[in-house]
């Protein structure tokens, strides 16, 4: 197939496909459709030229279940990414309040995740690492505890995207 047929290929079916996704794709995770459309026709052409179809009515039923396959992976892909982030900021939280102390390979995964964050943000979890409380980060930076709860609150919203960044990258 050359990339002309291809293309009329999309353009005739690219209803079916987002059909299937807007079905099966969860609507908070409606900003991976792009995603979801593409792999589904990465997946279509590789499979494309050894298919054979009855009639185009089952290249639509083949193409309609690829799109739901793609879109149930996706879902469960970001599903996985919520909850490792969630129970990296409840760590982040208990290591902060002094509760628990994680084993050295985790604290070291969260360790290179708070490198990366900016500065103003990277100090106060460094802090809290260190188990020190909110008021003791309040002191030790010489800004307002409430500054650092806002820098808490922030931090732990990058800490979950560069978490999902990292995971995306690994899948």
């Amino acid at each position: 197939m050359n990339e002309k047929d291809f293309c009329k290929f999309v353009d005739e079916t690219k209803g079916t496909v987002l059909a299937a996704v807007r079905k099966y794709l969860p609507a908070r995770y409606f900003h991976a459709i792009d995603d979801v459309v593409q792999e589904t026709y990465i997946r279509a052409y590789r499979a494309l030229d050894s298919a054979v179809f009855a009639d185009d009515r089952a290249m639509c039923n083949w193409l309609y279940t690829i799109a739901k396959n793609e879109s149930l992976r996706m879902g469960e892909k970001f599903q996985r990414e919520e909850i490792n982030a969630r129970r990296l900021q409840q760590e982040v939280e208990l290591i902060g309040a002094g509760r628990i102390e994680c084993d050295p390979e985790e604290l070291d995964a969260m360790k290179r995740i708070i490198k990366d964050l900016p500065d103003k943000y990277r100090a106060v979890f460094d802090l809290l690492l260190l188990g020190q409380s909110e008021m003791e980060i309040s002191e030790a930076l010489k800004i307002k505890k409430g500054t650092v709860k806002s820098r808490i609150h922030r931090g732990k919203n990058l800490i979950i995207r560069i978490a999902s960044i990292r995971e995306a990258r690994h899948e």
